[in-house]
């Protein structure tokens, strides 16, 4: 039996486009040609978005570290020196690529051991002398900048936040540590050595980020 609709339906002509499909060819034209500039600007201001929240985490970062530093000044580039090891960070081809050598990592290694140690000895100055103070600075701002350095931003801001953040974690860490050791008459070693799982953990979390 001949079903004239249906044949005509499903055998247009050979070549021939069914016209719903004619319909829906030609309003992607028109949204193409049309809009073409208004999806361009929507892509860049989504893309200028993405990199404007990437640059804020990264800034972040480099605060964080910079705290890190503030609590025990050589455990930050001790880790950040590891992270470049590992290629957690990577560094390559910035002028902070020496921290990832074998030999930075080793010494940097050393002196954070020597610092956790040294740090539970009644000789040791506060963290808020001038010569401390100002090793926080300069070790959480060498830190900052590699975070920044990582992901091609600029050191300078890195080098800024992570040493604002060495000046905050060193009255933050001495302010706790002496309130519990003080007024809560918790035990020094063991704030000291809470503080060093801490910074340690901090470090590492940031870091791996």
């Amino acid at each position: 039996m001949d079903y004239p609709g249906r044949h005509r339906t499903c055998f247009a002509g050979a070549g021939a486009i069914p016209a719903y499909n004619a319909n829906r060819v030609e309003r992607l034209d028109l949204f193409l040609h049309g809009h073409s500039s208004a999806v361009a600007q929507s892509l860049f201001w989504t893309e200028a978005r993405i990199e404007s929240i990437s640059l804020n985490y990264v800034l972040v970062l480099a605060l964080g570290i910079g705290i890190v530093a503030g609590l025990r000044s050589l455990t930050a580039p001790a880790v950040v020196a590891w992270g470049a090891h590992l290629s957690w960070l990577n560094l390559h081809g910035s002028p902070l690529a020496f921290i990832g050598s074998t030999p930075a990592v080793a010494i940097l290694s050393v002196l954070a051991i020597g610092e956790l140690i040294a740090d539970k000895l009644p000789m040791i100055p506060k963290r808020t002398a001038p010569a401390p103070l100002m090793a926080r600075v300069v070790t959480g701002g060498l830190c900052g900048a590699c975070f920044c350095a990582a992901v091609g931003k600029s050191l300078v801001a890195g080098a800024l936040l992570g040493g604002i953040g060495g000046v905050v974690g060193t009255f933050l860490g001495y302010s706790i540590r002496r309130r519990l050791v003080n007024d809560l008459h918790v035990n020094d070693f063991v704030v000291a050595v809470c503080e060093d799982i801490v910074a340690v953990g901090l470090a590492l979390f940031l870091v791996s980020r």
